[in-house]
């Protein structure tokens, strides 16, 4: 029932959304965010002081009458989500606050009640000051679900003007900021937002993975090595690889050689402490040979060699945090609805181009270029690295359309035009 409502919620709440608001919503991530304030905030003639602000247990405490009052949807039914209470320990608990707990629903609900943090306080500053004079304070507020940041031209700025009506937008929802994690810095001094630090470094702002965040990071891994002491090193190798991929993929897009290097250290030292617990009376020799392989200009790599279901054996090696290339997002703009039509080709186009950074998404690459026997499927001339690709939905996807394969093509860019343009009718070709 919650996502049959959320089908018909979710185009209102994208249409309502304020600009720079990135969490729980479609084709936007953290890394959309940290590309926004880049952009804000790295010029030279950028605001130097931000407001670090997270809300005090944001989807426990929203609250219902405003809620009710304010989602256009069926009142009765979002009451019964409201009230159905929790079962924590085989106990039911009444919910006199917050959003549904677990429900699909709940972070479309939560991003509408902080929906209008950004364009109200922009609006309340151009009503008190002027617009002109508003727009000289440099007010930028970037927020990803919860956690939000507010840059302005002084530190009395954002302590008389932007955090008082920040607190009475949040109090009318019934919430209110977390005073141990809510601080106006300058941006020389640096603060943390997502899991990054951002900082500037005589004039340049650098981005890097935080020291809390490789610290908790290190604490997993730490965890999973120590917890598994008497597991093969084949399982081992396995267990971590998705660990520290995951890890490395979330920070490539800021300057993270030096963390990923820190981080390679600190783990081939757990690596050799689990390799030496198993075998407490050997050699260093013997560990290295039984444990560790030579690969191009490395000599300490751990890896094995394992048996493929035919026959064949292939080495498996532990993931190099260092060897990850560093790449930079391509931020969505903050105007993009993926609900409206006129967005379908912006939406395709920032779709292709973050394809190719995914493996899965260069399978599916893979996948639709066969099928088609490399050509273009509106002209049928061939798609080589010289006249580009595109990506394109046969069914749009605001009209419903799924985000699979069969309702996919591979369209040359000018012909992709062409087919928004003037509303061209595709064929997927028959394999």
């Amino acid at each position: 029932m919650q996502a049959l409502h959320l089908l018909a919620l979710e185009p209102v709440s994208e249409s309502t959304s304020d600009p720079n608001s990135y969490g729980f919503r479609r084709n936007r991530s953290t890394h959309d965010a940290i590309g926004q304030l880049f952009i804000t905030m790295s010029r030279r003639t950028s605001a130097r002081w931000v407001l670090e602000a997270d809300i005090k247990g944001c989807f426990d405490h929203i609250n219902h009458d405003w809620l009710l009052r304010n989602v256009p949807m069926d009142t009765a039914v979002l009451r019964k989500w409201l009230k159905a209470g929790v079962i924590y320990k085989g106990m039911l608990q009444a919910s006199e606050a917050g959003t549904p707990q677990g429900g699909i629903i709940s972070p479309t609900l939560a991003n509408m009640a902080l929906n209008g943090l950004e364009s109200g306080l922009v609006a309340h500053l151009g009503a008190k000051l002027g617009r002109t004079k508003a727009k000289n304070l440099k007010i930028n507020v970037v927020r990803y679900a919860d956690d939000f940041v507010i840059t302005g031209i002084s530190q009395e700025l954002l302590e008389n003007e932007v955090k008082p009506w920040v607190v009475g937008f949040l109090q009318q929802r019934g919430l209110q900021l977390a005073p141990e994690k809510t601080r106006i810095v300058t941006i020389d001094d640096g603060f943390d937002f997502l899991g990054w630090n951002f900082r500037k470094y005589s004039g340049t702002l650098l981005i890097k993975p935080s020291k809390k965040n490789a610290e908790a990071f290190y604490r997993k891994v730490k965890e999973a090595i120590s917890s598994h002491k008497t597991v093969r090193q084949e399982t081992l190798i396995r267990l971590l690889n998705p660990l520290l991929r995951g890890w490395a993929n979330y920070h490539c897009p800021v300057v993270a050689k030096e963390a990923f290097s820190r981080m390679d250290h600190l783990l081939f030292r757990a690596i050799w402490r689990w390799v030496k617990r198993r075998h407490p009376g050997k050699k260093v020799a013997w560990l290295r040979k039984r444990y560790f392989r030579s690969e191009g200009f490395r000599s300490w790599v751990f890896a094995t060699t394992v048996n493929k279901a035919d026959g064949r054996k292939v080495r498996l090696a532990l993931y190099k945090l260092p060897e990850t290339p560093i790449r930079r997002h391509k931020k969505v703009k903050g105007s993009y609805n993926p609900f409206d039509p006129a967005d379908e080709l912006y939406g395709e186009t920032l779709h292709q181009a973050r394809m190719l950074n995914s493996m899965r998404r260069r399978k599916e690459w893979m996948s639709l270029y066969r099928s088609q026997f490399g050509r273009c499927a509106l002209c049928e001339g061939a798609i080589t690295r010289e006249t580009g690709w595109h990506d394109h939905h046969l069914i749009p996807r605001v009209e419903g359309g799924s985000d699979s394969l069969i309702n996919r093509v591979l369209l040359h860019p000018i012909c992709h035009t062409r087919v928004h343009q003037l509303g061209l009718k595709i064929v997927k070709p028959a394999f």
